[in-house]
């Protein structure tokens, strides 16, 4: 079976700048991936790529056995979920959640004039049920929570049982609260074995939910380290990522990383 992302050399430049450079990246089916580095990474450049809305500069980019480039993205962009801070700028105010769910089987945003079969609409309820949003089908989505957009996205995202998941910082903006449920929520769906393979990016590792297995770490647009998540989240490559000494610790599944201290030796007095 086919990679379902395949990247080679991908380079991307806008404006003279290079916001990411030669990455050579491979992502299975069953492949749950976590991305994560500073400010200006590149995190959401790469993302646009998989998501087929960026073409590279230069190199190679399979996307769902698709080359960027010589494919129709209109007939590839359906078949890939995707959540981000963009798109839920583009989600109108006044639209109703069930609307704003159902009407990504058509992959537009708010609902015009459309025709959805009895199937989509048991579909998006099924999803509203798993993201525990059913109560909220009637709502317009400008009168949500941060916390209940961000399901309400989630939930957009699966509606056509795509072939790839791409979540842009699913928990930012969340409290405390709103971040925990949504990242036990997020444990739930990486761990379903019919799950699409699934890229999240953060910034945080306290947002990263059970069941990941790899992890992208980026700094400037070059790949700092890559490979199985247990291998890759470690003091040293933390580190060299974030340009700060960092200790990464794991506890019941979920990480975390805070600056290391260091502690002189206390002098003796004579």
């Amino acid at each position: 079976m086919a990679p379902v992302v395949e990247l080679a050399d991908v380079t991307i430049v806008r404006g003279g700048a290079t916001l990411v450079d030669k990455i050579t990246w491979t992502i299975d089916e069953a492949d749950r991936w976590v991305v994560i580095g500073p400010n200006g990474a590149g995190k959401t450049t790469l993302l646009q790529v998989l998501s087929a809305n960026l073409h590279p500069t230069s190199g190679y980019a399979s996307i769902l056995d698709e080359v960027l480039g010589a494919v129709d993205v209109f007939e590839l962009r359906p078949r890939i979920g995707v959540t981000s801070a963009a798109l839920a700028d583009r989600i109108p105010r006044s639209e109703s959640v069930g609307n704003v769910i159902v009407s990504a089987a058509y992959a537009v945003v708010g609902r015009w004039q459309e025709g959805y079969e009895v199937d989509d609409f048991r579909r998006a309820g099924e999803l509203m049920r798993q993201m525990r949003i059913e109560h909220l089908g009637k709502r317009t989505f400008g009168t949500l929570s941060e916390g209940e957009r961000k399901r309400v996205q989630i939930a957009r995202a699966l509606m056509t049982d795509p072939e790839l998941l791409l979540l842009d910082e699913p928990a930012a903006g969340l409290d405390l609260a709103g971040r925990e449920s949504l990242v036990d929520t997020l444990g739930e769906i990486v761990a379903d074995e019919y799950s699409p393979a699934t890229v999240l990016v953060t910034h945080h590792l306290e947002e990263i939910p059970p069941g990941m297995t790899h992890a992208l770490l980026l700094k400037g647009g070059h790949v700092t380290a890559a490979g199985p998540i247990d291998e890759v989240l470690t003091d040293e490559h933390l580190s060299a990522t974030f340009d700060l000494p960092l200790t990464v610790t794991r506890t019941d599944g979920r990480w975390s990383a805070r600056a290391a201290r260091h502690h002189p030796e206390r002098v003796q007095e004579g």
